[in-house]
């Protein structure tokens, strides 16, 4: 009668709706507003959610099939995004270990024990002599659940599941940030391609001016000084054109390495920059916090929190085990498995702890401030994701008056330039005056070459805040995550 009672209030457990204490998850509010501060450069159009916005390999919008081939290799071969990868799957797996608590545990322990006991014993209050020789066979199993009355169980399973999705997020957004390096220092290396362009043209002309220089001194028009000038001048460039090489060389190498392979595994073949960024899609600034990889981390990191304070809370209430055993024992291996030599046992737990000192309000309370600094992680994250946006929207705008007025600059030190060489060569002022004009003519075509190559890195640097064309929609559902999807 006892056993039916038992194995009647397991049922009715195991088929009734279990109450959850704890609160129910609801995303935080986040920090909003109704449009970007920093206006776009003129002739960009702002996208509409639907539109998709960046979508897939946000690169090739670059139209460089160089930097296509490169970027393929950092989802096959960049480390730490295979890392990010091998970390994700761990939290994948730890979602099953999480959620086998929810089901028995069932062991079987088949046994065969042989004892001997001593030669000389006392019983009945006599010695007794002899031995005795005894052969136990025993097959047992045992099972053994607990009762998820309060959604402590389940609870964990969901927060490993935040966990799981919340490392999903961070592998895509390793994944984006290790394109957005590459990418920048691609066109990094191709604005010191420009410069080292810019100064192979100049010491080119630098040394036409030396030998003008020094044929005026042979005819006595020029004095030595301006020999000496055009000289140190020349100098100075082509040590300036031999010092690039080195930043050529490291850009090539950090780009081997974002892509996976050793530096001497790749060589990235001279280009100039000659094409102004292309237009970014841009996204309503509502839709950010849908696009962006860490916005994501940042909120499932605030769900995994949530589910934390329930479990604290469950520890406040009695839980239920179950357990039961049985199986065969016998002396004799011919009858093991008869009935006579059946055993078994059932039982039931409930423990309630009645004193512990406060510990589990504290643990609720610490639980409590964890959730609330996991929120405030997440409202920073979005304002640092709208700060990216603003902060290169502001700089692409800025950029792009800048390269009109170095444009003009270029023009303007040029026809300096060429002004101030027809006077000396007539006599009429010092080759100093032709030093200044060409210094400041190579300044202004430096300018523009860096302009363009910041131009093009802020570019990228907003296609990266904009999210890459992520989404979070591409989060895996707790479906997904037991299959392995």
């Amino acid at each position: 009668m006892r056993s039916l009672l038992l194995f009647t209030l397991a049922a009715l457990l195991m088929i009734s709706p279990a109450c959850m204490v704890g609160p129910n998850y609801k995303r935080p509010a986040a920090p909003q507003t109704p449009a970007f501060k920093e206006q776009p450069p003129p002739g960009w159009k702002e996208a509409q959610p639907s539109d998709g916005v960046i979508r897939g390999k946000w690169w090739e919008m670059y139209n460089d099939p160089q930097l296509n081939a490169l970027e393929e290799q950092v989802s096959i071969s960049n480390q730490n995004v295979l890392a990010a990868e091998a970390q994700f799957r761990a939290a994948r797996y730890a979602v099953k270990v999480a959620r086998a608590a929810l089901f028995p545990t069932a062991t079987v322990t088949p046994s065969i024990t042989e004892s001997r006991s001593s030669g000389g014993f006392v019983t009945g209050g006599r010695v007794a002599s002899g031995t005795s020789h005894v052969t136990t066979y025993d097959f047992a199993g045992s099972a053994a659940w607990t009762a998820d009355i309060w959604g402590s169980i389940r609870r964990s399973v969901r927060a490993s599941e935040a966990a799981a999705q919340a490392s999903f997020a961070q592998l895509e957004s390793a994944r984006l940030a290790f394109q957005s390096d590459l990418a920048q220092d691609y066109f990094s290396l191709h604005g010191v391609d420009g410069d080292i362009d810019l100064l192979q043209r100049t010491v080119k002309s630098y040394q036409e001016y030396l030998v003008l220089t020094q044929n005026r001194f042979k005819s006595g028009v020029a004095s030595g000084a301006d020999v000496a000038q055009a000289q140190t001048q020349f100098d100075n460039t082509e040590a300036e054109l031999v010092d690039l090489g080195v930043a050529r060389a490291q850009f090539e190498h950090a780009i081997a390495v974002l892509a996976g392979k050793p530096p001497a595994a790749v060589n990235v073949a001279v280009s100039l920059l000659k094409k102004p960024p292309p237009p970014v899609p841009l996204i309503v600034p509502s839709t950010l916090l849908e696009r962006r990889p860490d916005i994501a981390v940042a909120e499932r990191n605030v769900a995994a929190a949530n589910e934390q304070i329930g479990i604290a809370q469950a520890a406040y209430y009695p839980s239920l085990s179950l357990s039961a055993s049985g199986g065969f024992e016998s002396t004799d291996i011919t009858k093991w498995f008869s009935l006579p030599s059946r055993f078994w046992s059932l039982g039931a737990q409930l423990p309630e702890v009645i004193f512990e000192g406060g510990r589990r309000h504290a643990e609720i309370k610490m639980t409590e401030a964890q959730y609330d600094a996991t929120v405030a992680g997440y409202r920073q994250t979005v304002l640092t994701a709208f700060q990216q946006v603003e902060d290169n929207l502001a700089a692409l705008r800025v950029l792009a008056h800048e390269a009109d007025a170095d444009d003009k600059a270029v023009k303007d030190a040029q026809y300096s330039l060429d002004i101030s060489t027809a006077q000396y060569k007539a006599g009429t002022v010092a080759y100093l005056q032709v030093i200044t004009s060409q210094a400041a003519a190579l300044q202004a075509e430096r300018a523009a070459v860096d302009v363009l190559t910041r131009r093009m890195t802020a570019s990228v640097l907003l296609i990266q805040a904009l999210g890459g064309g992520w989404n979070a929609a591409n989060l895996p559902t707790p479906g997904e995550l037991l299959q392995g999807q």
